[in-house]
């Protein structure tokens, strides 16, 4: 079976619908939306907590909440939804293979595509941590699934690994649920997650947080009983005489995430190493022509709220794309844009010189904790915009604002085009 549609997005969570939903009120007709769940929504279906939609609803929700608002929405449209669909193989042309139960084997071919398949965690294999291979041992998410979907407990006294926002949400979520939580421990000297959560997670419920310190071993004999922690030093190396014997039943990993771009790369996309998604400019656009990439699989977030924006953003773009007014940018010239001190990735990683009135907004993401700094852009050693930052740290996004005049005005003046960097200064 053949099926031709002028945009498809691949990924139905928080990033995919906004997408599909922006891009249905533009005016484009012919989407799709590839989603292997049995339903729409990804991530938000086991996210109950509150804290979503300040910045899109300006009001708090659920993660269900949050998602229900968007399904409902593309109900209401002639979006064409395709569940239980499993994208198989991706090429650079943009044809599309895929699995479904109800169409068996389909090729899907699109005039554009929208990359949104969101994320997944660390397991235990990428961590290396010695000791038995045991049950028990869960990543955050997982943990998440099976408490808030499947309700089902995953044991009784928990460790947690890694100070990340899903460890600190399921901290608190066992807290409730009547598990005794030992404590979080984050082998970096700051926390990983966001401010918020560790106050509301673990400061207000007494779960104590161990900076600098990590599981060096796992106990146990057909389950876990325990592990032994330990402090590290500068170069996050165990510290001998500092280990501690830590008795549990349950370990959850909350150590980082992975964006799911093995379909990216099959389309022939340059991937942007720090951030484990595309390379892409300031449209969102990859290097491989009409497909583009948002949400969680470009780079991890902190805000589902942002992840929004950045689909209705995909989907400004595609609308461009299709009405061939983003061709004018191929012949223009190109700026790469580069972290600098203390920074440790930014987006997009280059920009393409095509409107004067054209207004850049980079993300960024720091290395370390700064307090009362400067982020600079700057290029040619002369500053094109600057922002003051009061709190910098890693587990929260900023952005500078830059305008494209400024860049433009490089171009006259005949000088060389060097990269735009962004870096912090005191």
């Amino acid at each position: 079976m053949v099926k031709e549609f002028n945009l498809v997005i691949i990924g139905g969570g928080p990033a995919g619908m906004a997408a599909a939903l922006e891009a249905h009120a533009l005016g484009i007709k012919d989407i799709v939306i590839l989603e292997r769940d049995d339903s729409l929504g990804g991530i938000l279906k086991q996210c109950i907590h509150n804290g979503f939609g300040l910045h899109v609803f300006k009001e708090e929700l659920t993660g269900p909440e949050y998602a229900l608002r968007f399904s409902e929405k593309i109900k209401d449209t002639n979006i064409t939804v395709l569940l239980n669909t499993m994208v198989i193989n991706a090429q650079k042309d943009k044809t599309l293979y895929a699995v479904n139960p109800d169409f068996g084997f389909m090729t899907i071919k699109a005039k554009a595509v929208i990359l949104a398949m969101g994320c997944r965690e660390r397991p235990r294999g990428a961590l290396r941590i010695p000791g038995a291979n045991v049950a028990g041992i869960f990543t955050a998410g997982t943990a998440q699934r099976f408490v808030n979907m499947e309700g089902i407990l995953p044991g009784s006294k928990a460790v947690i690994l890694g100070s990340g926002d899903i460890g600190l949400i399921m901290a608190r979520r066992l807290t409730l649920e009547g598990i005794k939580v030992q404590g979080v421990y984050e082998i970096m000297d700051y926390p990983g997650g966001l401010t918020r959560n560790i106050v509301q997670c673990l400061d207000d419920f007494n779960i104590p947080l161990h900076l600098s310190t990590t599981i060096v071993k796992i106990h146990g004999k057909g389950r876990i009983t325990g592990v032994t922690t330990a402090k590290v030093d500068s170069n996050m190396v165990p510290i001998k005489g500092t280990e501690e014997y830590v008795e549990c039943d349950t370990l959850l990993l909350s150590v980082g995430l992975i964006p799911e771009n093995e379909l990216t790369e099959q389309m022939g996309v340059g991937m942007y190493q720090v951030t484990g998604g595309a390379y892409v400019d300031q449209d969102l656009e990859t290097d491989t022509e009409g497909v583009f990439a948002c949400g969680n699989v470009l780079h991890v977030h902190d805000l589902v709220d942002y992840v929004t924006m950045e689909g209705q953003r995909a989907a400004r773009s595609v609308k461009m794309y299709l009405d061939k007014s983003l061709e004018q940018k191929k012949i223009k010239s190109e700026i790469k844009v580069v972290p600098g001190n203390g920074l440790r990735y930014v987006l997009p990683q280059h920009i393409y010189l095509k409107d004067p009135d054209e207004t850049i907004r980079v993300f960024f993401r720091s290395k370390a904790r700064f307090k009362d700094v400067f982020v600079h852009a700057v290029m040619n050693n002369e500053e094109l915009a600057k922002k003051k930052v009061i709190r910098l740290i890693p587990s929260e996004m900023e952005s500078l604002e830059i305008k494209a005049s400024d860049l433009f005005v490089k171009t006259e003046n005949g000088k060389e085009l060097k990269d735009l960097v962004i870096e912090v200064k005191q």
